[in-house]
């Protein structure tokens, strides 16, 4: 698949801003304010946010790229979960901010907030682990209810290390790349783990909103497209077995330089974990009746 460099070090690969050269000399993500830790198979920093095929709108293939707008998916679920307002807190001071301010909060546990949660592992690996738990903290500073985020983007196939070099030159050259997208994943990987995850979460008493999937909008059509779409994955309320799936895409609409692009939030889809499930054990979308016979005919004729 032939693609281009959409976005690199945060910022467009066609923004040649003083902001745009100085993240990509120094290497650092500007949605964390640190080093870009997307790497490519010999360590070196890869700085890769977006990748552009030829046919078709940018692709996120770097998770971080959603924590754009100032960790925006985190408000946009506690608003959905909770109700809209609440001040997002790091975990280890909301329990005192909110005793202190006499009003609900919610507590953040994840990297760079109030730290991953230790939980137990299920054969030496953590199956059980969660990009992000949300939890929403009464004036009182108990726990009221908890729902769980996950945030997932797509690999990339083949290679893209000569388009990066280009964009290192001082010409900032945007030139073709031979990475494309893992879509397989989504069968794989994608979708057994939150199959998985969304039944460890139903059994929480305190998990009363479920899980939420945070990812790309080609991401979310894809799993759609597997599972059969909304005719098959059926929309339910928010419950402890719910799954919400949630996409965001880059905002193309007003181009700037200067500064990242803001993301745009496309699609928002409640089901739950056993829709997924079923939807997922089943054979998934089917051609045609008789397609094999149909294309031995063809191959048949003189």
């Amino acid at each position: 698949m032939a693609t281009t460099i959409y976005e690199f070090f945060g910022f467009q690969a066609t923004d040649s801003s003083k902001e745009a050269t100085d993240h990509a000399t120094a290497a650092e993500c500007p949605f964390l304010g640190d080093k870009c830790q997307k790497k490519l198979n010999d360590g070196v920093v890869a700085g890769v946010c977006t990748l552009k095929p030829a046919t078709r709108g940018p692709v996120i293939c770097c998770p971080i790229r959603l924590y754009a707008d100032d960790y925006r998916i985190l408000r946009d679920v506690a608003d959905i979960a909770f109700g809209p307002g609440l001040p997002l807190k790091p975990g280890a001071s909301a329990v005192s901010e909110a005793r202190h301010t006499r009003a609900d909060v919610v507590a953040v546990f994840g990297k760079r907030w109030g730290g991953e949660l230790h939980l137990p592992q299920r054969g030496g690996v953590g199956a059980y682990f969660v990009d992000w738990i949300l939890a929403r903290i009464d004036a009182a500073g108990d726990l009221v209810e908890f729902v769980a985020i996950e945030v997932q983007s797509i690999d990339t196939t083949g290679n893209y290390r000569g388009a990066r070099a280009d964009l290192l030159d001082q010409a900032r050259a945007v030139t073709m790349a031979s990475a494309g997208f893992n879509w397989e994943n989504v069968n794989k990987r994608i979708l057994p783990q939150l199959i998985y995850k969304g039944n460890v979460l139903q059994r929480e008493k305190m998990c009363m909103k479920g899980l939420f999937f945070v990812t790309p909008t080609p991401v979310y059509h894809k799993v759609m497209d597997r599972l059969g779409g909304n005719a098959v994955l059926l929309p339910y309320p928010l419950q402890s077995s719910s799954i919400t799936f949630m996409a965001y895409d880059v905002d193309t609409s007003a181009p700037q330089t200067g500064a990242p692009l803001p993301l745009v939030r496309q699609h928002v889809h409640t089901t739950t974990v056993v829709q997924v499930a079923q939807a997922f054990a089943g054979p998934g979308t089917m051609p045609a009746q008789d397609v094999y016979q149909k294309a031995i005919r063809d191959a048949l004729k003189p």
